[in-house]
């Protein structure tokens, strides 16, 4: 869980992150999850640990290249309508969090691409080291 989730992301930076400094541009966008503030409430400990770590390696080359030209953030969906969603939830517990998502419905995949396609683009070039959380009100801060 840690090599897909964290380590990947950091090798991925680190072999290219240098290259978007000498273009003097760059964007990073990380998907992390919900999961690293929660706990992993129901993706576990491994998962939410993993997602957490993506979450810092996305504060810190956030840090390490603004003055690159370079940003990076990190999306932090909750409920995707995904394989972890049809698959690893019973119907009861995904109506039982449905009725607590203010929006009434699980994220689409789709979402996730167009806040991806908002961030990469020249007008996010003032976010940098954010963390966006995608989660239709299930937590609000």
């Amino acid at each position: 869980m840690m090599n897909i989730n964290s380590t990947a992301a950091f090798l991925l930076c680190q072999a290219c992150c240098p290259a978007m400094a000498e273009k003097g541009w760059g964007r990073v966008v990380n998907i992390t999850s919900w999961a690293w503030k929660s706990g992993g409430l129901t993706a576990g400990t491994a998962y939410a640990a993993s997602k957490g770590a993506m979450t810092s390696l996305t504060f810190s080359v956030a840090l390490q290249y603004a003055k690159q030209g370079i940003t990076c953030n990190g999306i932090a969906p909750c409920y995707v309508m995904s394989p972890m969603i049809t698959e690893q939830l019973t119907e009861e517990e995904r109506q039982g969090l449905l009725a607590k998502i203010p929006v009434g419905k699980f994220c689409l995949p789709e979402e996730v691409a167009h806040t991806t396609e908002f961030l990469v683009s020249p007008l996010a070039g003032f976010i940098t080291g954010e963390i966006i959380d995608q989660n239709g009100g299930f937590q609000m801060d």
